[in-house]
């Protein structure tokens, strides 16, 4: 039995999709603990491709459980249409998805929030760049005690009580964004679509803290699907341009309901180089035609929103942070061919500011403004061979460079992706054993 969390250690979009995915053929409960459906998990199996927002990206293996965390917050159409997409793959037939009831439901006046909040702050520095989807009012609602969660769904009474209470408190917010208020009849539809919501989930709902602390008592392997990435953890992150919740891997201990002694180990996902989507610090960011070409080589768009991605070089200061405060025992290293047509590859080493160096991110947001990332520089390696399955298989020059990746960060590496594809994969170790 093994308890394995794969967590992002940049800023999110780092293919832990893939990494699930891949880490699944071995795992019989998949859960999925934080954030909501802000995260898109892109899984490309025979060259098809699916994109999951909420259900974990071990769903393309058929029997595995697939738990949604109490920690989460839920859009229950965006799930029930991710579940219909899923279903005519002949995925998730078996009831095989469990969803927390303690999770909490994400309804349409915190969409309707985040997005008065984006465009008033559009144009500003306080620009967060969420992606509309009303997490962080959710969360909000979350910790003001006044969250609707996902057994309030299956309650009408209880439910039209909590909707009735918010309201009464957000009306005057959402004028004073410049909303339109919703009248007594949006407010009665709203419900109405969530209890309709809420009966057609009623059969996956349940305990899902016990299921997974039984599975683990049951000597299964459980794996952890983190969403994000640690840089954008609430407490961690750089902050205010984070996330509304823990995306490190004390999170998933935190939202499944388990305790930290029953985790084996903690696998951090990173792209060779890294990327950044919305507002907030990026010292290594590479503008105007090198960063393009980078975006475009790499496929660099939202998952969730299409927005293109800010693109950079690989922040190692940055994902040594990650390391540490995740705990990570292990790092999966991806999209290493985006990089094979560059002919030269730079790494950040460290920061200076004003005649003072660091080797991780200050927590300053000032400081963090001015860093002036120091670089290492790799030569190019050209176009990587079509079958690869050993690090021996690469050319010399990008052998150095995973290297100096694993030197650098301090932990080793568990696989190297070199595509998108489950069989362009390098594996290294494997956490399960």
């Amino acid at each position: 039995m093994s308890v394995v969390i794969v967590v992002g250690a940049q800023w999110g979009d780092e293919g832990k999709g893939k990494v699930v995915d891949l880490l699944t053929e071995q795992a019989e409960v998949v859960v999925r603990y934080g954030g909501g459906a802000n995260a898109g998990h892109t899984l490309v199996i025979d060259g098809q491709k699916l994109v999951t927002h909420l259900v974990p990206s071990g769903v393309l293996h058929p029997g595995k459980r697939c738990v949604l965390g109490d920690g989460m917050v839920i859009d229950p159409h965006t799930l029930l249409e991710e579940i219909s997409a899923c279903q005519a793959r002949g995925l998730l037939a078996r009831g095989e998805l469990l969803i927390g009831a303690g999770a909490h439901v994400i309804l349409p006046y915190h969409k309707l929030i985040d997005g008065l909040r984006e465009d008033r702050h559009a144009a500003t520095a306080r620009a967060i760049g969420t992606t509309r989807r009303g997490i962080g009012p959710a969360y909000e609602a979350k910790a003001a005690r006044r969250g609707v969660r996902v057994r309030d769904l299956l309650v009408p009474a209880r439910l039209r009580e909590l909707v009735a209470a918010n309201m009464e408190e957000l009306l005057p917010l959402i004028q004073h964004l410049g909303g339109a208020a919703p009248g007594a009849a949006e407010i009665e539809r709203w419900t109405s679509d969530a209890l309709a919501a809420g009966a057609r989930l009623a059969p996956s709902i349940g305990d899902a803290g016990r299921h997974v602390y039984q599975a683990i008592k049951e000597q299964r392997h459980v794996l952890f699907e983190g969403a994000q990435g640690c840089l954008l953890d609430l407490d961690h992150g750089t902050y205010p341009f984070v996330t509304s919740s823990s995306t490190i891997a004390a999170g998933a201990c935190q939202s499944a309901g388990i305790g930290p002694t029953e985790v084996d180990s903690v696998i951090g996902i990173t792209k060779a180089y890294a990327t950044r989507v919305g507002g907030g610090p990026f010292p290594t960011e590479l503008h105007g035609a090198a960063g393009e070409s980078l975006r475009q080589a790499g496929g660099e768009f939202g998952a969730t929103t299409g927005r293109p991605r800010r693109c950079g070089w690989l922040d190692l200061p940055a994902l040594r942070m990650g390391v540490r405060l995740s705990g990570m025992s292990g790092l999966a290293l991806t999209k290493l061919d985006v990089l094979s047509s560059m002919p030269e590859v730079l790494v950040c080493v460290g920061y200076r500011v004003e005649g003072t160096e660091y080797d991780e991110p200050p927590g300053d947001p000032d400081l963090v403004s001015r860093l002036e990332p120091i670089y290492a520089r790799y030569p190019g390696w050209g176009e990587l061979p079509r079958d690869v399955r050993e690090l021996a298989d690469l050319p010399a020059a990008a052998r150095d460079y995973v290297a100096a990746i694993e030197r650098l960060a301090g932990v080793a590496l568990t696989l190297v992706s070199v595509g998108p594809d489950r069989n362009q994969t390098i594996r290294i170790s494997d956490p399960f054993s």
